[in-house]
């Protein structure tokens, strides 16, 4: 048998009035499909686990958050799924912005994708490797090429970077509006990079 994490509960008490009702009737949920679920807090949220992470809900200011670890790989013929978003931490779940049980699939449904869910972690069935970026040349402004040539110390302190601190200066550099800011721009960049700073030096973690 699963178990019942104390933490939910505080989680539920503490959520608005609205969200409640909501929280309570998916957990039900969950462990009806799933008794032998195992609840905890991730990322502080409330998770669910079976031999591995299975779902996870949230509760917002104005609506809850439900999402299912492999949601990619569930059949859903009815498109009840909805791709994640994620909106300065107010996060769209992969069952949409729920804000009363009504905005919920019927439980059926739900069941179904949870026992589904069940069965992939039974099976071990991974999620596929995520594709990777598209690495996109930024061009180097002339002007910048220049500004090394002339400033040796950083130019080689600019040869030193990670491909993405150079990425980030070119960029900045690049989305100057007007020759005015362009100039402006490199000549900080020279003074910052001598001194083996990056871009965003100021906001980085000592």
């Amino acid at each position: 048998m699963g178990n019942k994490d104390p933490r939910i509960d505080a989680y539920i008490d503490k959520s608005n009035a609205f969200a409640k009702p909501i929280l309570i009737h998916l957990r039900q949920l969950i462990h009806q499909a799933v008794p032998e679920i195992n609840e905890t807090i991730k990322w502080s949220f409330t998770a669910f686990d079976y031999k591995g992470p299975l779902c996870t809900m949230a509760a917002f200011k104005e609506h809850i958050s439900f999402d299912f670890w492999k949601a990619e790989l569930l059949k859903d013929p009815e498109k009840h799924l909805q791709p994640r978003k994620n909106h300065g931490g107010n996060a769209m779940g992969h069952l949409g912005k729920i804000q009363s049980l009504q905005d919920l699939p019927p439980d059926e449904i739900i069941i179904a994708f949870l026992l589904e869910a069940k069965k992939l972690n039974d099976e071990q069935i991974k999620l596929p490797p995520k594709p990777k970026k598209e690495w996109i040349e930024i061009p180097i402004p002339e002007e910048f090429t220049t500004a090394l040539q002339l400033h040796k110390k950083a130019q080689t302190e600019f040869e030193k970077f990670s491909p993405s601190h150079k990425r980030e200066y070119l960029h900045w550099i690049n989305e100057a509006k007007t020759t005015a800011t362009r100039d402006k721009r490199i000549q900080t960049a020279m003074e910052w990079i001598s001194e083996g700073k990056s871009r965003n030096w100021k906001y980085e973690k000592k």
